[in-house]
This record gives structure tokens, sequence and C-alpha cells, in this order.
């Protein structure tokens, strides 16, 4: 009985943190977020990615929660970089970690924020769930004025509505996110005006930078019974210092999003790319790349410049904290790609400017 009540609490869990997998029994026939039509990655009620695997069941949810293997995380893991402070404007490329998948991008006179995550822990509750174990690269406080905020997808390590709301009252800027999460973000402020679009749309944020949503492997939860009912996506910034790619979450699957973003927009001046949450690999493979994944991911779309994200913040798998940028250094060298053109971000680190 106790392993049944331990397997349903983490299985919850590990639906609203991670998104995508848990109880496959799970059905519902209406999609609270989100009503249109059918199409090559949508039902009708769920969206999916064409090809790729889509949840999975509880026997393999208790087989990793119960199966071990898990590396211990220390509670403190301080960056060594300061918080930073950036200017209020920046005219040409200047990228800087906040942590995890946070990021403030500082673009042609416009300062852009993607997946703003300040909270504590990425959980739905404050007691327990994956808890930060460094503070944000740069404080709320510190924050330029913020024109526009990016949304990837809808897991609690991507989407923190309480900060999404004081960004609104404090800044007014642009939300930009997939379809249905429009209806998620007002949960918390229904004043929040938010931009969706699909894979293969678009949204000018003025001053020559216009961001396109593309497609990622991944899945969206916000809880046990919503899982794929919110769509997700990687964006594309096209700007004038070059084309920047972002990925908040993506499994490698065949590689064919990669190239197709080099084929539309050519190879990006900046990937920037998750390396962490990679493990056990047989589970989480379909919506998280490794290190190893995640260069062959820089090499197929062909960018200048890489920087890992995606770790070091939040102990969501089994790796151990350091894990991920020390597999990053590995398989750079088996691929004969010099180590400084991807670079394992930790919080407050700057790139460009």
């Amino acid at each position: 009985m106790k392993n049944r009540g331990f397997l349903k609490f983490a299985s919850a869990m590990t639906v609203m943190t991670l998104g995508g997998v848990g109880y496959a029994a799970h059905r519902r026939s209406r999609n609270p977020y989100y009503r249109g039509p059918v199409s090559d990655h949508f039902d009708g009620v769920r969206f999916f990615s064409p090809g790729q695997p889509q949840d999975k069941g509880v026997g393999e949810v208790a087989r990793w929660q119960l199966g071990g293997g898990r590396t211990a995380w220390p509670a403190s893991v301080p960056s060594p970089f300061p918080q930073d402070t950036p200017p209020e404007r920046v005219e040409g490329l200047r990228v800087v970690h906040i942590g995890h998948a946070s990021f403030l991008i500082q673009v042609a006179g416009r300062n852009i924020l993607i997946d703003p995550v300040y909270a504590r822990r990425a959980s739905p509750v404050g007691f327990t769930g994956p808890k930060r174990v460094n503070p944000p690269g740069i404080a709320f406080s510190a924050l330029p004025p913020i024109d526009a905020v990016l949304i990837t997808h809808n897991h609690y390590d991507h989407l923190d509505g309480p900060i999404l709301a004081r960004l609104w009252a404090e800044h007014a800027p642009a939300f930009v996110a997939p379809l249905g999460n429009d209806a998620i973000i007002r949960s918390y402020d229904a004043t929040i005006p938010v931009e969706t679009r699909d894979w293969g749309e678009s949204v000018d944020l003025g001053a020559g930078v216009t961001v396109h949503l593309v497609p990622a492997y991944h899945w969206s939860a916000r809880g046990v019974n919503d899982r794929r009912m919110a769509l997700w996506c990687a964006f594309v910034l096209t700007t004038p210092h070059g084309v920047l790619y972002h990925v908040g979450d993506t499994g490698y699957g065949d590689g064919a999003i990669f190239r197709a973003v080099r084929e539309r927009f050519g190879a990006p001046r900046l990937a920037t790319l998750p390396i962490g949450a990679y493990e056990p690999r047989w589970f989480m493979q379909a919506q998280h790349m490794n290190p190893e994944d995640a260069v062959r991911a820089f090499r197929e779309v062909g960018a200048e410049q890489g920087l890992g994200h995606h770790w070091g913040t939040f102990r969501l798998t089994n790796e151990g904290v350091a894990e991920p940028a020390e597999a990053l250094a590995r398989a750079l060298a088996e691929a004969e790609v010099p180590a400084e053109r991807f670079l394992a971000l930790r919080p407050g680190q700057v790139w460009g400017g």
C-alpha cells in the first residue's frame, strides 16, 4: 500500500514536472485549453509529434521511479558567475543564462525573456518537487525593461505562472506561446494578452526581430488529465544580428526538425540546446536529448555557436549535477568540435555583447 501511494504521487509529479508521461489510461474527450481544426499534429483533442513515440504507461513510470540509479545532488550548487546586471538596451546581441532553460536575449534594442522561471521549485506545489540549487543568474529586480516573453511549453520548469503575472504587472511585455498555452497563462492573470501560434507561424516583435514557432519532439501537461492538450515548440528568432535557434526541450528523434530549421532559415548564428534531464535513457530518449544528441543536433542545424542549458539547476532525472557538462565535453571531443563552440552555460554566464 505504501509503495502504491508513492507510485501514484511520483507518477503525478513526473507528469506535472516533465509532462507527457504518466497514466496512458487517462482519456478526455474535451480539451480545456484549445479548440481548433484537426491537423497533422492535432487530433481534435490532443497534440502529437508525427512519427514520434507518445506517452509512457504506469508500468514504465514505476520501473523508473522504483528502479534506483539516481545520483544524489548537493543541496546547493553555486554558479561560478555572479548575478548579471544587464544593460538597459543592447544594439547588438547579448545572451544571459538565468538558469535551467531561462534566458534573457538582448538583440537589436529588444529585451526578450524565454521560459523565465524564478520559482524555488519546478512544481505545482511549494512543499515538494524539484528544488532550485542555485539562485537565478539575474535577480528579478535587475531585469531591464522586458519587451517580449516567449514560452516554449507548459511544464513547470518552463512556465512559471506567478512570475509571468508579475512580469505583466511590472513590464507589460508581449507574450508569445504555442496553441493552448494562453488559457494556462491567463489563469494566473486574466488580463495578460497572449499571442498563440501554431508550428510554422510567426510574430513580429519589432526592430526587425521576428519569432517563428517550429516543431520540437516533446510533450505537455500541467496535471494528470491534460497530457498533450497544449502545444509545445522551439523558437527561431530572425534578427538584424543573425538567426537564433532556441530549443526548450526535445528529443533528437530522426534529426529532421534540426535539418528543417537550417533549410528554412539558414545556419543559425546561435543555437541554445538542452543537454540535461536525460537518464534513464530508455525512459527519457523520446523527449530529452542527452549531450551526445545535442552535439548531433548542433551539427545538423549548422550553428556557428552552441549554448547548452536545461542542466544544473533543478534535479529532474537520474544523472548527477555535473554529468551533462562532462558528457558534453566528451561528445565534442569525439565529434572533433572545438570545446569553445558549444558551452555548457551556468546561471549568470553571458555570451556575446
